[in-house]
């Protein structure tokens, strides 16, 4: 009897023993579920590990100049005026960019108030109509022309940007207009807009309107761009300045961005020279890096020589990423389209994309092409070169 109770007792505890390599899946769900949890060391939730990125592309576009050859050739049967037909050939491209920027050379005072040119301008009403069908979504308006025909024409052409629903900046109506910074947004990023020249041609400002046009003024620009950052992602300054038909940048201009770069500009668009000038990468005090279009050219303008007839849209692609309560800015792939003013003996003004120009439009259209883009990437050798295919 002995012996067989020690036989049931060594069966007894070799039951156990196989019990406790069950496989887990065979384990009673009740006491694994009593198990208690295992916590991760860093309590991040997947909410605060996801991040919003949105992307915008900015483009802008050189000098609106329109000298009375270009509003002769405009000029309709009924007295109107229809510059869109210029825009034609290369409205496609120009509806690329998410946000696209025109440097309007000379006053839309309209024609009720006397048309002229060179060297005082006042321009047709209807060169806006075609800038809004070719899909300019702002204009800068400060420079050495703006006070050419006086607040009159100020006034006429200001009125009508907004009859247009077209923004603009650099000229203003009244001191509040001035003070109310430009802002467009789209895709999640707010881009806001300052523009300054660097005179009026001698033409002093009239006494108590100083608001009327941005001269360059350091203290002012510092004062604008501290304004504009809280209520936008991005800060970009128009400025007209340099020496014209000169194709580089002076030390004046590269001071001044240099400028820019330290207080957080993030693009500068740079106007007056009438020639292209290569873009740059400028790095801020603060690591920051500013992209700026030294001068964009001529867009459209009555002047002759062959430089003054290339210009072009840059563009870059603006990225933000936002992340909680943070967000970031990236600027990246900077762009050119390289454009050429075309006339048959003062009519026939178009602008066409340099890589579809013909010989009998341009003689050796192709090598001033390749010397265009070889220009404009002599600072910036990440410069990407856009085609119209």
């Amino acid at each position: 009897m002995l012996r067989i109770a020690v036989i049931v007792s060594i069966l007894f505890l070799a039951s156990g023993c196989l019990h406790s390599f069950t496989k887990p899946n065979e384990i009673n769900s009740k006491a694994y579920q009593t198990l208690p949890p295992i916590k991760p060391s860093l309590p991040i939730s997947s909410r605060e590990k996801e991040s919003v990125v949105t992307k915008v592309t900015l483009g802008a576009i050189g000098d609106i100049l329109i000298h009375d050859r270009v509003y002769a050739d405009a000029e309709q049967r009924d007295g109107t005026y229809n510059f869109k037909k210029m825009f034609a050939e290369i409205q496609r491209m120009l509806q690329v960019p998410d946000i696209l920027v025109a440097n309007q050379e000379t006053m839309i005072g309209g024609k009720e108030l006397r048309l002229s040119t060179y060297p005082s301008f006042n321009s047709p009403h209807e060169v806006g109509d075609a800038l809004k069908d070719a899909g300019v979504d702002l204009v800068t308006i400060a420079n050495n022309h703006s006070l050419d025909r006086g607040v009159k024409v100020i006034q006429s052409a200001l009125t009508y940007w907004d009859t247009l629903g077209i923004p603009y900046t650099g000229a203003f109506k009244s001191q509040i207009d001035h003070d109310r910074i430009r802002t467009i947004t789209k895709n999640d990023i707010t881009f806001s807009f300052l523009s300054y020249t660097y005179g009026t041609n001698g033409i002093p400002l009239p006494k108590g309107k100083s608001y009327l046009v941005n001269i360059i003024n350091e203290t002012q620009i510092h004062n604008d761009v501290e304004q504009a950052k809280p209520i936008s992602d991005v800060v970009v300054v128009a400025v007209h300045w340099g020496n014209e038909y000169e194709r580089f940048p002076n030390k004046a201009q590269i001071g001044l961005a240099q400028k820019l770069a330290d207080l957080g500009v993030h693009i500068v668009i740079g106007n007056h020279p009438h020639v292209l000038q290569p873009p740059a990468w400028v790095r801020g005090k603060n690591g920051n890096e500013t992209l700026v279009l030294y001068s964009l050219g001529n867009f459209l303008s009555g002047q002759s020589e062959l430089y003054t007839k290339v210009g072009g849209m840059a563009s870059i692609e603006v990225i933000k990423t936002k992340m909680l309560d943070k967000s970031t800015i990236k600027l990246s792939k900077p762009s050119f389209l390289p454009t050429y003013n075309y006339d048959l003996n003062w009519q026939q003004f178009k602008i066409i994309s340099m890589d579809r120009l013909t010989n009998e439009q341009l003689n050796k259209a192709r090598s001033h092409y390749e010397k265009t883009k070889s220009h404009m990437s002599t600072s910036l050798q990440d410069l990407n070169i856009i085609t119209s295919n």
